[in-house]
């Protein structure tokens, strides 16, 4: 099985504490932001888990979001 740093980012599966460090964001803006189906998410059994592609997604988000306000 290939060591996760082999996996590109958008197929790996992060923590919501790796989520935190890379978007920069507390736990209860991530937390908030997945509730608010802004962040998606996978949940199993008591683990949650952010797609690469869902972070990548909400990053694209942000900078839309931008682009329509200015």
């Amino acid at each position: 099985m290939p060591d996760h740093l082999d996996v590109p980012a958008s197929m790996r599966m992060f923590t919501v504490e790796e989520a935190m460090s890379l978007l920069k964001l507390g736990r209860n803006t991530i937390f908030e932001e997945i509730r608010a189906r802004r962040l998606r998410s996978v949940k199993r059994g008591r683990s949650r888990r952010i797609p690469g592609s869902a972070i990548a997604e909400y990053i694209a988000l942000l900078e839309h979001e931008t682009e329509v306000a200015a």
